[in-house]
């Protein structure tokens, strides 16, 4: 076996670890998911109603409050299942399996790898929740496709010169034309010669 079979063999057995940890230990698992929804069921339920209401939008309420405050709420949601990665690497380290891990044949990134996938599937779907019952509370959101890749982390697909809409360029700005010269050619006007001054009066 390679070692990168190896390296993946060792983190399928830690992620099937931490799942089996998540099913035993519901607490980290019901942080990630209830807590979430229980803060955008408080917010829209009990202050959406006058906070709503002055956001300044054309429909205020709980409907306008909810477009407001779930963004703010799937971030929490995230971080509360960066906090319980967190919570379950300090575990292992202060009860002594890392050390014995040390002792067994097995890739030293199997161990951060399962944490961290573990991590993301936990929170996959605490986001899935949280968006569901926001849709549920009348979470509208307005963003395409392309904006949701963004968020995700995914770059956005390209656009062909096609897809683009074509602005129409102004022409330039039309110039007055420059006088001609009384000779034909074009210049500025001529200037009229001064008056010669005054000749004093002759003595006598």
């Amino acid at each position: 076996m390679s070692t990168l079979a190896h390296t993946v063999a060792d983190s399928a057995t830690m992620l099937r670890r931490n799942l089996k940890h998540a099913v035993r230990y519901p607490s980290l698992t019901v942080m990630v998911i209830a807590l979430p929804v229980i803060f955008l069921l408080l917010f829209v339920y009990v202050f959406g109603g006058t906070l709503g209401n002055g956001l300044g939008g054309v429909a205020g309420g709980r409907s306008a409050y909810a477009d407001y405050v779930t963004p703010g709420i799937l971030l929490l949601a995230m971080a509360g299942a960066a906090q319980g990665t967190a919570i379950a690497v300090a575990m292992d380290m202060t009860e002594g399996i890392v050390a014995r891990f040390r002792t067994m044949s097995i890739a030293r990134a199997a161990v951060l790898t399962g944490h961290v996938v573990g991590a993301v599937t936990q929170t996959l779907l605490g986001l899935v929740v949280v968006v569901a019952v926001a849709l549920l509370v009348g979470f509208r959101p307005d963003a395409g496709p392309a904006q949701w890749l963004a968020v995700s982390g995914s770059p956005p697909p390209r656009s062909s010169p096609g897809d683009r809409p074509s602005t129409p360029v102004p022409p330039p700005p039309r110039r007055g034309r420059p006088r001609a010269h009384p000779r034909g050619r074009a210049g500025p006007p001529p200037r009229r010669a001064a008056a010669p001054p005054p000749r004093p009066p002759a003595r006598r």
